[in-house]
């Protein structure tokens, strides 16, 4: 049985050619630079302007209230269930289904389901149901409360995706069914209080899971126009309509650096030192953690001080909007794709294994043997390269349309060389923590 806490396990046997699989994704990044500075000079993408609107008839089905309860129903019963398993249930991970619904069908499940649909967590979301039903109960409505503080943001997102990632990365057990409920409950409590107080509207960027999924569900070819028409759209639209709140760096950088230091936790010197830190091992791994985390973050910002170094200007003007934007901001949203690279790297195979394990765990089986992965050594080792190298590419796409939108034409190029080789650290980074 893979370890739930880290990823695909050891990686360190996989066949990588470090020089082909560094020569690579340099040249992709460096022939994907030059040939956006010399062929795309205006901004292309318009975010939640854009789309192909699907038929009448589809929308109505998927805004109607019975598909929206049954999707309520499902994800409130599928927790349920996890809770009681978490509650009763025996306590080896590998005999209870708990553990891998939390650690490999929500957190790395909820990836491709928003790739593919949207923010489906926002439909399924339990938390959104318990709390609607209590203010029924109450005669309230939900949509009642405080309003949020403009400069709070997606901090609390941050703030939970890093609780979840410790538990997942440092926490002693992190797949004991005792570890798993303690979570559950205790995420539980505090998200519903602060629904309580500031309304329904506290999910969307109070809850860890909801930011989380919404974020990827950005690079979904399903989508809604501003006028909340269902389209069809490029990935690239979705992306672009990504809302520069306060807290949204923090909250991509803890998903970068989490995965990064999962990917790093299991090289031989970490476990070293981890087995002979005089602190302990889970101060340490939480030191670990929050120092890879932190790393990506220093990157970032040096990075945006670069460009506003560059560009000489404290704030980025767009050109279609005429809004302004902070440059330490204006660009996270190229992270979106760089993260879901790292993601697939390194829970690949973790999901195609554990992910029906933990099915037929559900389905009563005792114990099961996890399937053998579709891929073989070798596919395995492609599949994390291209996704690392794909996602980066994809990133130098979208913050150079940003560039080009938000800074002069004689400095658009210069201007995001910055955010260039961050790009190329970054992707050096990922493919060493392959290799290594």
């Amino acid at each position: 049985m893979f370890d739930l806490a880290h990823g695909v396990g050891s990686q360190h046997d996989l066949p990588l050619s470090p020089f082909y699989a560094y020569a690579g994704a340099f040249a992709a990044l460096l022939l994907s630079f030059l040939a956006l500075g010399l062929l795309w000079s205006t901004s292309r993408f318009r975010g939640d302007r854009s789309g192909l609107a699907l038929p009448r008839p589809v929308q109505r089905v998927a805004d109607a209230r019975p598909t929206r309860l049954a999707l309520r129903t499902l994800g409130l019963a599928v927790t349920l269930f996890v809770l009681a398993n978490a509650l009763f249930g025996p306590d080896d991970p590998a005999r209870n289904p708990a553990p891998g619904a939390l650690h490999v069908l929500l957190w790395v499940g909820l990836v491709p389901v928003s790739l593919l649909f949207g923010p489906v967590w926002k439909l399924l979301n339990p938390l959104r149901t318990l709390h609607a039903a209590g203010c029924r109960a109450l005669q309230r409505n939900p949509a009642t409360g405080r309003p949020l503080p403009p400069r709070l943001g997606m901090w609390p997102a941050a703030a939970g995706l890093f609780a979840y990632t410790w538990l997942e990365l440092a926490s002693p057990e992190p797949a004991s069914r005792t570890a798993v409920l303690a979570f559950l409950l205790t995420y539980g409590v505090v998200q519903l209080a602060a629904a309580s107080w500031f309304g329904a509207r506290w999910f969307a960027q109070g809850d860890a899971f909801e930011a989380y999924s919404t974020l990827f569900a950005r690079l979904s070819p399903l989508g809604r126009r501003r006028d909340g028409r269902l389209v069809l759209r490029s990935p690239f639209h979705g992306l672009d309509a990504t809302p520069p709140v306060p807290g949204l760096v923090a909250t991509v950088c803890v998903m970068l650096g989490s995965t990064a230091y999962d990917g790093y936790s299991d090289s031989p010197s970490w476990i070293t030192t981890l087995q002979t830190s005089s602190l302990g091992r889970t101060p340490t791994a939480t030191l670990g953690l929050l120092g890879a985390i932190a790393l990506v973050a220093v990157l970032y910002s040096l990075c945006a001080t670069a460009t506003r170094a560059f560009t000489r200007r404290p704030a980025l003007t767009d050109s279609t909007t005429a809004k302004t934007t902070a440059p330490h901001a204006a660009f996270a949203h190229s992270l979106v794709p760089i993260a879901l690279g790292y993601l697939i790297a390194h829970y690949f195979t973790l999901f195609v294994t554990e992910g029906p394990r933990t099915v037929i765990v559900a389905a009563g089986t005792d114990n099961p043997a996890p399937p053998a992965s579709p891929l073989g050594p070798g596919g395995t080792a492609a599949l994390q390269v291209i996704a690392i190298i794909v996602g980066h590419v994809l990133g130098v796409v979208a913050a150079h349309d940003r560039s080009v939108r938000l800074l002069p034409p004689e400095k658009a190029i210069a201007g995001q060389l910055p955010l260039f080789v961050l790009m190329i650290a970054y992707t050096l980074g990922g493919l060493g923590l392959l290799i290594a």
